[in-house]
């Protein structure tokens, strides 16, 4: 099933019961839901593989062992690798204090597995049943959850849209600031003011911010940390190892060891 015709079949909107999950195995070699919205708020977990949801500010990674949180009504597309399994745990406004804003969550094994057994049930339970109070748990701990950063922040200006799409297309480009704004017909000094201005990163900062983003979802795929490497220019694994570690805190292969292997 893929991730459209998941969503062509499950309206969490018209459902009563205040937090529903349900999950796709992704068959296709990638799937894509367009640019859409919920009332209810929705978090997207991924198991498998990994899935990166767009909304208008931002591109958010959703690698194993952590979801992303998409308010209700926030316009976003998301777009998943190939073979992933995800879920999708759709919780009504007044339901839970959970963030107003996008964000990362760490996941534990525990919330994994309720998330599950949730998605195993039907969507539209009683309110004074099993399922309610498995909800109800599962929300509380919801809330607790540290926040993570795993995003690239994005801009409307279509000059940032251009160059955002050009390395999201090629990683391994390693143009400097002044060969980008001769690109964009631009000064160096304007185009790292601007820069700056709509996602509060340097360009230096926001270029590894995108490696990290490609990298993870890479990784979660399965790709080895050489070919990773690689695809993302750099001139060393170990200069690719070191550059992840100051972030995550581990080398790649602990770090995606201990996500998919809690």
């Amino acid at each position: 099933m893929s991730l459209l015709d998941a969503f062509r079949n499950f309206d969490t909107d018209s459902l009563a019961s205040p937090v529903q999950a349900f999950s796709v195995q992704v068959s296709a070699n990638e799937a894509e839901v367009p640019v859409h919205r919920h009332r209810k708020g929705q978090l997207v977990l991924a198991v498998h593989g990994s899935v990166t949801c767009q909304v208008p500010d931002a591109l958010w990674i959703v690698p194993p062992g952590s979801a992303v949180w998409i308010p209700g009504g926030l316009p976003h597309s998301n777009r998943a690798t190939a073979n992933a399994r995800v879920y999708f745990l759709s919780v009504d406004p007044e339901a839970a204090a959970l963030p107003a804003e996008c964000c990362t969550l760490s996941i534990t094994p525990m919330l994994r597995e309720m998330i599950r057994h949730l998605a195993e049930q039907p969507a539209d339970y009683p309110a004074d049943g099993p399922q309610a109070r498995l909800a109800g748990v599962l929300l509380e701990e919801l809330a607790r959850m540290p926040v993570e950063r795993l995003n690239l922040p994005v801009s409307d200006d279509p000059r940032l849209r251009r160059l955002a799409k050009a390395l999201a297309q090629d990683p391994a480009d390693r143009s400097t600031l002044a060969q980008w704004a001769d690109r964009l017909a631009m000064s160096e000094r304007s185009l790292a003011r601007l820069l700056k201005r709509e996602t509060g990163l340097t360009f230096g900062r926001w270029r590894q911010q995108l490696h990290l983003i490609v990298a993870l979802g890479q990784l979660a795929d399965g790709v080895s940390v050489q070919q990773v490497s690689g695809a993302l220019g750099y001139d060393s694994v170990t200069a690719f190892i070191t550059m992840f570690k100051k972030t995550f805190g581990k080398p790649p292969a602990k770090y995606i060891a201990a996500i998919t292997n809690p």
